[in-house]
């Protein structure tokens, strides 16, 4: 049964609103654990890109497509651009940093807005470097037309590369690939592969192309070659075949997100991938944790009876999977950390897995979710949280850490608490 209230919707706008005092409570468990003393990287975190839609507009490169899209924009809004579909990924529970961003007042110090706004919930969670990735544009997959897929990401990127990785060195990016057309795809990385604040390209993993089709292989070969990480985003779509047999939207979550990122990693592995471009390192993002033992067992269990369809590999399904990268989030907090702890040995968690908030969606975990772990030493958490992200991205930290090392570092300058004495 569905439960509905009698109390009408309302536009809610909290008069004053900042992102770090709505965050007050993160920035005392940072505090409480001593977390700017530790490099903290946050490989997986968000921003609205539909806040700077006008903008991003502009950057379309077809005519045509670019007269539609602004058209249909100022008549529809943003989701009529992109590809949309059902679910209430940022409309259950009650969480204000949705609604309230557009209302936030940021201060005119020259800086975009959306560096500003960034920075003062990355200075509330003590990360220090932070990976930005669009959201609504996330479903742009599973768009019917492939030219609009390319036309965005071409667009967004060009705005982000021009606008927000320049502005900050704290802010970096996994740039969108526009997989459904593989082309595309290879010149995107040809073109932006060693801009100033890439540090890698992302795909999305919500869409029905196989990884292991031969016209991405150049790409794969490109992005080994620059040393450039490939990392595939997990994200939903109810209206997939399967998955719609779900009638809640905790169900098409928890399945959805695991999903995608399952079968395009079994397919990678099973296909050689790994054996073909041994120095690519693949990053699965958002699916959390608990699918990979699953995998791992099926296909090791699976591989050992029929290695003959899998001619490439020269180990274990598991043990390519071993060498691959995860993120932390969403940590799969059950059965009293048994299973966690497990899963972490199962993946190597000390040198693989990065750590992401997915700030600032409702699921979001903060670093403590890391440093809490009593399984864990301290340089295991230091590792998950920042210190594998530098290795992995190459990461120059010394403008935070000026000892060069970012695991054990002088304490810096408490810029959140300065910012939110001047909003007072």
């Amino acid at each position: 049964m569905l439960y509905r209230s009698s109390t009408p919707a309302f536009d809610m706008n909290i008069e004053g609103f900042h992102t770090g005092q709505h965050l007050a409570n993160a920035r005392k468990q940072a505090d409480l654990r001593g977390l700017d003393d530790v490099l903290v990287v946050d490989v997986d975190c968000h921003h609205y890109e539909t806040d700077n839609f006008a903008e991003i507009l502009e950057y379309i490169e077809d005519p045509s497509l670019k007269q539609v899209a602004i058209n249909t924009y100022a008549y529809k809004g943003p989701s009529a651009v992109l590809y949309d579909q059902p679910g209430y990924q940022d409309l259950g529970g009650r969480v204000t940093r949705y609604l309230e961003r557009k209302h936030e007042k940021i201060p005119q110090d020259g800086r975009p807005r959306e560096v500003a706004q960034t920075l003062r919930w990355m200075d509330a969670l003590s990360v220090d470097y932070a990976c930005l990735f669009p959201t609504p544009m996330l479903f742009l997959g599973l768009h019917p037309q492939p030219e609009v897929e390319v036309n965005m990401a071409r667009a967004y990127n060009r705005w982000i590369t021009d606008n927000i990785l320049p502005a900050n060195k704290r802010l970096r990016s996994m740039l969108y690939l526009p997989f459904n057309d593989p082309d595309a795809t290879y010149k995107m990385v040809q073109e932006y592969g060693k801009k100033d604040g890439v540090i890698g390209f992302m795909v999305v993993s919500t869409r029905y192309k196989p990884v292991y089709d031969n016209a991405y292989m150049k790409t794969y070969a490109l992005l080994e070659e620059m040393g450039l990480p490939l990392s595939f985003h997990a994200s939903y779509h109810w209206n997939d075949q399967l998955v719609s047999l779900t009638n809640r939207f905790i169900t098409a979550h928890a399945v959805g997100f695991t999903f995608f990122n399952a079968v395009h990693c079994a397919n990678w592995v099973v296909n050689g991938l790994p054996e073909r471009f041994p120095e690519l390192k693949v990053i699965w993002i958002e699916s959390g944790l608990a699918w990979i033992p699953w995998l791992m067992q099926r296909l090791d269990n699976d591989y050992r009876m029929r290695t003959s369809e899998a001619p490439a590999l020269k180990k274990l399904p598991s043990e390519y999977m071993r060498d691959m990268y995860y993120t932390t989030q969403p940590m799969e907090m059950v059965n009293n950390h048994k299973a966690l702890e497990l899963t972490f040995e199962m993946i190597n968690a000390d040198t693989q897995l990065l750590y992401s908030s997915d700030y600032p969606h409702w699921d979001m975990d903060l670093p403590s979710t890391i440093w809490d772990l009593p399984f864990l030493s301290e340089q295991s958490k230091r590792n998950i949280l920042g210190l594998n992200a530098k290795r992995i991205f190459g990461l120059d930290v010394s403008d935070r850490f000026p000892d060069g090392k970012g695991d054990l570092a002088a304490p810096r300058a408490d810029t959140w608490k300065q910012e939110v004495v001047t909003a007072k």
